[in-house]
Order: structure tokens, then sequence, then C-alpha cells
């Protein structure tokens, strides 16, 4: 009986780390084996017309391909994916290199919040205290909200808003919309980025973040960041 617990137990430990394990594994790889250096604005302008070539010859492959290094780029939260999105604006143009990079970048997203749920969030969920409880509570109760708000707005990494809806008990279908939604306007404008690559050879630099402060940017974002919280402001009325 007691070889059957230990089994199943480790089992049981098996699926809740197994993959938080990969993803950590796949993160530290790319740092000792310098995978970076594949990785770059220099590397797209010296490939460009190679690149866009096969994609010419090899259509489903260069697709698949791309929307695979972009799943595990976000799976593993490797530092590339400003990069992998101004080369999917670059070879697949404006409409398709935003369609597939949001799917590549929401089910990378997707996996490492099933990972830090299965591995952590449970546990953390039980150990918390009183005022842990109340701000679990009042993100799942605006989940989407808030989500949209995180998503739209980059004041944070990526890779934490992938992993702090699972410590607070956010449901599958909830992030999954929330990402989906949330990260299409930011993707859009560092694809169309890639799609003007001329411009970004001459400057001889990948605009970061900061290009959210320009108005044509921010104005659009910053209002559809108030819709997202209108429903919050709306409950909270409500209730008084």
């Amino acid at each position: 009986m007691d070889d059957g617990a230990d089994q199943g137990g480790g089992r049981s430990g098996l699926r809740r780390w197994g993959m938080a394990a990969v993803l950590v594994a796949g993160f530290a790889a790319f740092f000792v084996f310098d995978l970076g250096r594949y990785v770059s604005l220099d590397g797209l302008a010296r490939n460009c017309e190679t690149l866009e070539s096969w994609v010419a010859d090899h259509p489903v492959l260069s697709r698949g391909t791309y929307a695979a290094a972009y799943f595990l780029a976000i799976a593993f939260s490797l530092p590339v994916g400003l990069v992998l999105t101004v080369g999917g604006g670059m070879v697949f143009g404006l409409l398709e290199g935003t369609v597939i990079t949001v799917l590549a970048a929401t089910a990378g997203a997707l996996a490492v919040f099933l990972a830090a749920r299965s591995a952590i969030g449970d546990t953390l969920r039980r150990r918390a205290g009183p005022f842990a409880k109340r701000l679990e509570r009042g993100f799942r109760e605006n989940a989407l909200s808030y989500l949209l708000v995180l998503r739209l707005v980059p004041l944070f990494p990526f890779w934490l808003v992938n992993i702090v809806p699972a410590l607070l008990g956010v449901s599958v279908r909830t992030y999954l919309v929330g990402t989906l939604v949330g990260i299409i306007p930011g993707t859009f404008v560092f694809v169309s980025v890639g799609n003007g690559l001329e411009t970004i050879i001459d400057a001889g630099r990948i605009p970061g973040l900061e290009i959210f402060l320009e108005p044509s940017v921010l104005i659009p974002i910053a209002g559809l960041s108030v819709l997202a919280l209108v429903p919050v402001a709306y409950k909270r009325l409500r209730g008084r």
C-alpha cells in the first residue's frame, strides 16, 4: 500500500511539475548555448531576401515553422518575441503576420499559464493569507477586464502576465479570451514595423516599448484600455 501511495504521489508530482520543469530548462538552455545570437535585427536585414524566397517556395512549411518558433519563444519566456514579430511582418505581411503571431503567442502563453497553475497555483492559493484571498476574489470577479488592460498596456513583462492569472485562479476560457483579444493591438503595431523593414534597417534598430508613447499608438490603446475597465466601474457603481 505504501509503495502504491508513493508511486501515485510520484506520478502526481511529475504531472504537477513536469511541464514547468521543461519550460524552465528551455529558458536556461537559451542562455547557456547563447541562442539569442541567431535572432537579431542584423540577421533579419542580412537574410531578408533569402527568407522571403524561402516563404514563397515553401508557403505551408514556412508558416508552420514560424508559428512553432513563436510558440516556443513565448512558452520558454525567451526575450526574442519582438524580433520574431518584426520578422513575421517582414515575410508574411501585415494581416497574415498579425494573425499567425497572435495565435502562436496565445498558444505559448496558455502553456505557461497551465504550467504555473499546475505547479504552484493550487498550493499558493491554499496558503494565501486574507489579503491575497481578497486580491484573488477581486481579480476573478473582473478577470477579463483586468486581463485586457494588462495585455493592452505593456506595463509588465509578457511572461509575468502569463503567470499571475494562474496564481489568482482565473479560468482557462477567460485567460484565452483576454490574451487573444488583448495582444492584437500591440502585435499589429510591431508587425507593421516589420512590414516596413527598410525603415527600421535605415534606423539601425528595432523600436522598443517606447513606440507605445507615440500619440498615434498611445491614444487608441489607451481608449481600448478605458473601455476594458468600463464593466469594472459599472459593477462598483451598481454595488453602491
